[in-house]
């Protein structure tokens, strides 16, 4: 039994948001995201790519047909508003009627009572069959909508090639406050609006009119080349300044470089260290849970391990060891 997770928000909208040269949802083993609401509620409106769940005629949960859940790298079931892996405890004063979703004890007179939502109902099936923890998400549809509403949708059925078409917006680093991606999504006028991207950090030599439309003040930029002798370190501690002010404001600030992957997912670290007095050690496994293939070269590796001891007045982190 592979056991049950919470799965945050921002974590569900990562995992939606992986792509090499396509998103990862078109990868038939990546993702299998499961609506435990009524058919109405899922029908109205339900997150991108989501199946629902199915029961039998005595309302119990069955297992969704054609899924290999062994092969399976994520599972995320969803209900309304189930925010715990357990059940919510309640208190009633009266009698109440026992089902497969409650837990019952007397204590003082007061009758109290474990609800078990349809998520963790509905997971409980799916983790017999899984080698990974079966996610719950925190919050259920209700809270990732309110954070995420452009990912609401009717559509019930993709074919492969819708899959290959949907567009991957930027991982989330700090929610609502900072994300990071490439050239591309970086001037998709579409993505900034859905995300309130108000600032940008270009750690890219390209140049586009388009991040200056707010005023030059909401862009920064660091026009260095993708290579392991450009010097990136002189400019941690202004970019750091640049976008603690921005958040201060409540701006979210978006850092890209051509691919996503290098130049940009180094500033992320070079902030998390400055902002949380992370170790690069600890910044570098928070990004890469953000942005899976993000792989800064060899020199800038050399550099965060140089800001890491300018920060922490240690140098913490062995980067000889190969994960890095």
């Amino acid at each position: 039994m592979s056991g049950m997770v919470l799965c945050e928000p921002i974590e569900l909208y990562n995992i939606l948001n992986q792509s090499t040269r396509f998103s990862r949802l078109t990868e038939s083993n990546y993702l299998c995201l499961i609506d435990a609401r009524t058919k109405t509620q899922y029908e109205e409106s339900h997150i991108i790519t989501a199946k629902r769940a199915k029961t039998d005629e005595e309302g119990n949960f069955m297992l969704p047909p054609c899924i290999e859940f062994e092969c399976l790298k994520y599972c995320v079931v969803y209900d309304g508003v189930t925010d715990s892996v357990t059940g919510d405890v309640r208190v009633d004063d009266q009698n109440v009627c026992c089902n497969r979703s409650y837990s019952c004890s007397m204590y003082l007179g007061f009758i109290y009572f474990l609800f078990i939502g349809p998520a963790i109902s509905c997971a409980g099936i799916l983790e017999n069959h899984s080698r990974h923890p079966i996610r719950i998400l925190r919050g259920g549809y209700e809270l990732f909508s309110a954070y995420y509403p452009f990912f609401r949708t009717q559509k019930i059925i993709y074919v492969p090639q819708e899959l290959d078409e949907i567009q991957p917006y930027p991982v989330e680093i700090l929610q609502g406050t900072l994300y990071m991606s490439d050239f591309w999504q970086a001037r998709n006028p579409q993505i900034q609006k859905d995300l309130k991207i108000k600032a940008y950090v270009n750690t890219s030599e390209r140049y586009d009119k388009f991040f200056i439309k707010g005023g030059s003040d909401k862009l920064f930029c660091i026009p260095v080349p993708y290579s392991g002798e450009s010097d990136l370190f002189s400019f941690f501690p202004e970019v750091c300044e640049f976008i603690d002010l921005k958040r201060q404001n409540g701006l979210a600030t978006l850092v890209f470089s051509c691919l996503g992957i290098s130049c940009s997912s180094t500033i992320v670290m070079a902030y998390l260290i400055h902002l949380n007095k992370y170790s690069l050690q600890d910044a570098w496994s928070d990004v890469q849970k953000c942005k899976t293939n993000m792989r800064p070269n060899r020199g800038f590796v050399q550099q965060l391990s140089q800001w890491e001891e300018h920060i922490l007045q240690d140098k913490i982190t062995d980067i000889s060891d190969p994960n890095f």
